[in-house]
């Protein structure tokens, strides 16, 4: 036998001197083989290095157990924890997760669901691209949906389509957060904003408004700025938020890595925190512990936000009858740490 190729039941067939099809039925444990039959011929099978072809089955039996989950990064910790959560219910289930990133891109995006179903995916989870938002291209969703492939949208979601979604409670975390530096004695709290029209950012940012307007504070339209989550793009804006006639006394970053940012920036300026200024983030994300001073934060329970997205799926799989589509909204958890607490 040629080592160099996979074993295949027609190589075990030959050397048991039967059809494929009784090796087929040996190595499923059928009845009608004689039992000794099948445990030499699994037994050899076992031996030689014998691997079913999945892809084989799956044309035989129309399933997969493959899902598609198209996330926008995986260098946050949160979604990490996202699909951590998926994988945790589904892969004991037999399912095998294909992880897409798409960095924001809308054609990545597109490619990504494209080739999925082209692969005949069983569902997908997604978290919608910014390019996704900025474009309002959804020709691509639409094409899910009309195949009848199960989509779940998972933290970031788009309004208008009638399909199941698992995000968190960001608007009331974003109140608690700043609602605790009111409490504190913050006078002029900024905002340093995710980009305009994600869902997430949004939410956020109206929780902020909505508190400062339930306490009478200023709202001003120079201490709100935008970023793009990450570290790197939250040093200029806090610069320009620093060298201000009247700069705030406090900042609220749409994510941790913003607020950390935003930490280096006001260290670098000689500023202390949080005497001179205080700052929360948003996420929880393991580091924010380890900052110094550590990061007041609101946390999203990102592992459970992939298990949730599990049951939606398997609520829409072996459901019957017409398909009523879910809503899940997780609440979020304010964690008050050294940043913001002005002694």
């Amino acid at each position: 036998m040629n080592s160099s190729r996979p074993v295949t039941i027609k190589d075990i067939a030959r050397r048991f001197r039967c059809s494929p099809s009784t090796v087929s039925r040996a190595l499923n444990d059928h009845p009608a083989i004689n039992e000794d039959t099948r445990k030499n011929i699994q037994e050899y099978a076992r031996e030689v290095g014998y691997q079913r072809n999945e892809v084989s089955l799956s044309l035989l039996n129309k399933k997969t157990a493959s899902l598609g989950v198209v996330v926008p990064t995986i260098s946050n910790y949160y979604e990490t924890a996202v699909i951590e959560g998926l994988h945790t219910v589904l892969q004991p289930m037999g399912y095998t997760l294909n992880i897409c990133v798409t960095n924001e891109s809308y054609l990545l995006e597109k490619e990504s669901l494209s080739k999925l179903l082209s692969n005949r995916t069983e569902g997908i989870f997604l978290s919608v691209s910014q390019e996704t938002y900025d474009a309002g291209y959804y020709e691509h969703l639409e094409n899910v949906i009309q195949r009848k492939t199960p989509l779940i949208f998972i933290d970031r979601e788009y309004e208008d389509f009638e399909t199941s979604r698992a995000t968190v409670d960001d608007y009331h975390g974003a109140f608690a957060a700043v609602e605790h530096l009111v409490s504190i004695g913050y006078k002029q709290i900024a905002h340093l904003k995710g980009p305009n029209g994600l869902t997430v950012s949004e939410q956020r940012f109206k929780g902020y408004i909505n508190c400062l307007k339930k306490y009478n504070m200023p709202i001003r339209e120079e201490l709100i700025l935008n970023t793009n989550f990450n570290v790197e793009s939250a040093i200029l804006p806090t610069k320009r938020l620093l060298e201000l006639a009247s700069p705030p006394d406090a900042i609220f970053g749409v994510n941790d890595q913003v607020a950390i940012g935003a930490m280096r920036v006001a260290k670098d300026r000689g500023l202390r925190i949080p005497q001179d200024i205080g700052l929360v983030g948003f996420d929880n994300s393991p580091i924010s512990a380890y900052t110094f001073p550590s990061l007041t934060t609101v946390h999203r329970p990102g592992r459970k936000i992939g298990m949730e997205a599990s049951r939606l799926f398997l609520n829409q799989l072996n459901g019957s009858g017409d398909f009523s589509p879910e809503s899940i909204v997780l609440p979020s958890e304010l964690v008050i740490r050294e940043s913001s607490l002005r002694i």
